[in-house]
């Protein structure tokens, strides 16, 4: 074995021991703190108790003594149905957020008026579930010298939008394209 801890050219395995520390919500029995402030089921105060009077009060409801707040001083515990608690908090959790993209429709300087209705209405679908849009007018060859014909596409496109969006970006010509970037109102 090497100077490096290595043995033949492989190094060894570094064990470490990690504690993964996971918030655990005592209930019942599990509380062992004495006294407690203790909050009834309909959110009454039942001030600081002790934990066997406050196990007793959970009992008689028909609930569980849930530890709400463990770094308080005195701990704050709940009467309370703990599964209903942990379904509730689960659901929370659960909640998805809706992550924006950006949508691309590309036009060209001569793109038909239909055409380019329909890529509005694409536009106004994506803007509907909150998507940006980037608008792009890409221009070929000769095409460039008719760039005022593709700026006019792109105004009529921003025109149609306007109701449905606020412009993020104007248009700009960059190369052989003019972009431009929409965002859901």
């Amino acid at each position: 074995m090497g100077f490096d801890g290595t043995d033949g050219g492989h190094p060894l395995p570094l064990t470490r021991s990690i504690t993964i520390e996971r918030i655990q919500t005592r209930v019942n029995n599990q509380i062992r703190i004495s006294p407690l402030r203790v909050i009834g089921p309909d959110g009454t105060q039942y001030g600081v108790i002790t934990v066997e009077d406050a196990l007793n009060r959970a009992r008689e409801a028909g609930l569980d003594l849930v530890e709400v707040a463990p770094n308080e001083r005195p701990p704050v515990c709940r009467i309370m149905d703990f599964g209903k608690y942990k379904y509730e908090k689960n659901k929370k959790s659960g909640q998805k957020t809706h992550q924006t993209k950006t949508k691309e429709i590309r036009l060209r300087p001569k793109t038909g008026d239909h055409d380019v209705e329909t890529k509005v209405r694409q536009a106004i679908g994506f803007l509907k579930h909150k998507d940006k849009v980037m608008v792009t007018v890409m221009f070929r060859g000769r095409e460039m010298a008719h760039v005022d014909e593709g700026r006019r596409v792109m105004e009529h496109v921003i025109n149609d939008l306007a109701e449905y969006s606020k412009l993020e970006q104007p248009p700009l010509q960059q190369g052989k394209k003019i972009i431009a970037t929409l965002a859901p109102k």
